[in-house]
């Protein structure tokens, strides 16, 4: 019974790792940016690209399907933190905005260039953030769809970009082989 409950998980074990190495891997890499207004709005998104077919420098623009862009959300804080408005800018690689403008430098992995995300879809009150990165970014509100917003906010263009934390395939890897040694060792002291 013991033993062939250690090939039971051995077999297991062997399974899972073929399993896990003969998919494609999903290749997605996501990034997190970060903006402080100087007045104490701020702005925090997430996006994500295949890091196997995108290019060194990702141009997005305008509505419909995108080129490498594969996700871009985006939420709004006032002063006190408060959540104000939130945006899935792109979603499942495509824009609803035609206002919509993001340029990133896959090997530098930082925001350059001419930069518009949030609101955009023809809903009076929206909210959107938009200028040149490193010159001047201000986060607006529309009025009156009309082409005139108020500026809530602004800064000198400084916005931040962090790599999001994924854990590596070859580290689940070894969290399973650590798994079924575990299970192994168990099982051979009930043996004993």
């Amino acid at each position: 019974m013991k033993n062939i409950l250690s090939k039971l998980a051995a077999t297991a074990v062997t399974y899972a790792i073929l399993s896990v190495a003969s998919t494609q891997e999903a290749q997605a890499i996501s990034f997190n940016f970060d903006w402080q207004g100087d007045g104490g709005y701020s702005a925090k998104g997430m996006f994500s690209y295949d890091e196997t077919t995108a290019p060194t420098i990702i141009s997005e623009s305008g509505a419909g399907a995108t080129n490498n862009l594969e996700s871009l959300m985006v939420s709004f804080f006032d002063p006190s933190n408060n959540p104000l408005q939130s945006f899935n800018t792109v979603s499942n690689g495509g824009s609803q905005s035609s206002f919509f403008q993001f340029n990133f430098d896959t090997s530098t992995q930082t925001l350059f260039g001419a930069f518009n995300v949030g609101g955009g879809t023809g809903v009076m009150g929206e909210q959107f953030f938009s200028g040149t990165v490193g010159s001047l970014l201000r986060l607006r509100q529309d009025v009156d769809q009309m082409g005139t917003s108020i500026e809530l906010d602004k800064n000198s263009g400084a916005i931040t970009v962090t790599a999001k934390s994924v854990p590596e395939p070859t580290s689940i890897l070894g969290l399973l082989a650590l798994g079924a040694m575990g299970a192994g060792s168990i099982l051979k002291k009930k043996q004993a």
